[in-house]
């Protein structure tokens, strides 16, 4: 484990082991300004001695690697889970407002015809993980004096994955070329048919949503031809059926949307930017006999893939900083929406408040009015869930993005793809 290290000035400087950082702090001589990664100021002028290092990002659409080398060590290994709830929350907000315009309300005109969009426009679930990727490497910035930057992007051709055999003009002829919407295409596919019960013969056929519309879309891939009577019996209860969308192909659609935004966008704000692709990174983890990780393809990014380990990885994971809903999603019985306006302490403390309970340090995930709190690690696993807030120690107040500390490099290993 290291000890990161800003000057007086709060410039990053090269990181101390422990004992010195202890040594400095029982001096007097430099303050704790952030408890994970654990952070001191000096309180005096140091010029510090700094050596190269090299930063790799693994960029993604679920997780970020991160990992900034020397040619010897690994000064800072992490790992990053963005939101992805984006869609969903925008979904909702938009029957919110599409409810308000058809109630016996003033009249409230759509907006989208009279909306122009600025040059450069990114839908929102795609420009929040845009500016996660920008956030998590300013923090690196800002604890390590970086000397060069080094990101992955990756380019997907979709329609290549879905027919290899695909070329010339017939890029611009897809499944749908000759239809007069997706509902005429999705009955031709399934041949008119009702995919419910078997032998249904109803002549009156639904198209169906496999999964939400908030979150599948109206992709083909997500919907499938039902008869009326059995698309009422599903959505009743009365019908189950096992069905399941065809492959999604949206984080591959969010890396070639963001790829080259978030390498401008890097090379405006640090010196010496550059990129590398996805089977360079692959070609030297095998080379170099490593595992299957987001840190270890962020080491291999950085161009030091053999650099010695630390014995810590940060784990990081971003969250909702506020909810401004007045009301829940779900309508009660007699039309009442209940009302979604929980305090934002409660007993003095905040959703995703870091505590320390029966020493072990955990997160706060769910609070109750009567003092018992749910806790849980960053990834799901269950402290306790009720525990009471008199046993609680607080730690470190909540931010959009909170961190957890782990020993042993324990980031978690995927799949090869």
């Amino acid at each position: 484990m290291v000890v990161y290290v800003i000057n007086k000035h709060g410039k990053p400087l090269m990181p101390c082991k422990p004992r010195k950082a202890r040594i400095l702090l029982k001096q007097g001589k430099a303050k704790v300004i952030n408890r994970e990664p654990f952070t001191i100021q000096l309180l005096y002028g140091s010029s510090g001695y700094k050596q190269p290092i090299s930063f790799g990002v693994d960029a993604g659409s679920k997780h970020i690697g991160l990992s900034a080398t020397t040619d010897k060590e690994t000064l800072f290994e992490g790992e990053v889970e963005v939101r992805s709830d984006i869609v969903d929350l925008l979904s909702t907000r938009r029957g919110f407002r599409k409810g308000r315009r058809h109630r016996k309300t003033r009249y409230r005109p759509a907006r989208f015809n009279n909306r122009g969009k600025p040059k450069g426009w990114l839908a929102p679930s795609i420009e929040n993980k845009i500016e996660n990727h920008l956030k998590v490497i300013a923090m690196v910035h800002k604890l390590l004096p970086i000397s060069k930057t080094i990101i992955e992007v990756a380019s997907f051709d979709i329609q290549k994955i879905n027919n290899p055999d695909i070329s010339g003009k017939e890029y611009q002829e897809g499944d749908q070329l000759g239809f007069w919407n997706i509902r005429e295409y999705v009955l031709w596919r399934d041949g008119h048919k009702c995919h419910g019960r078997k032998g249904c013969k109803n002549k009156i056929l639904n198209v169906h949503h496999i999964e939400s519309r908030k979150t599948g879309g109206d992709s083909p891939k997500n919907l499938i031809a039902l008869c009326e009577k059995c698309h009422a019996d599903y959505h009743a209860g009365r019908l189950k059926l096992n069905l399941k969308r065809g492959q999604s192909f949206k984080d591959a659609a969010f890396m070639g949307i963001m790829r080259w935004t978030v390498y401008n966008r890097l090379k405006t704000l640090y010196p010496n930017v550059s990129l590398t692709y996805g089977y360079l990174t692959k070609n030297t983890r095998i080379r170099n006999g490593l595992e299957k990780k987001h840190t270890v393809d962020a080491r291999c990014i950085s161009g030091n893939p053999l650099a010695k380990p630390d014995d810590v990885c940060y784990y990081f994971r971003q969250v909702r900083k506020q909810n401004r809903q007045l009301h829940k999603a779900n309508t009660l019985k007699g039309g009442i929406r209940k009302a979604n306006k929980a305090p934002k302490y409660v007993h003095g403390y905040q959703l995703f408040d870091k505590v320390l309970y029966k020493n072990k340090e955990c997160f706060i995930f769910g609070r109750r009015s009567s003092g018992y709190f749910d806790l849980r690690t960053l990834d799901g696993v269950k402290i306790h869930a009720s525990a009471n807030c008199k046993k609680l120690r607080l730690l470190e107040r909540a931010k959009s993005i909170i961190c957890e500390r782990r020993q042993g490099n324990s980031s978690p290993t995927y799949a090869i793809a």
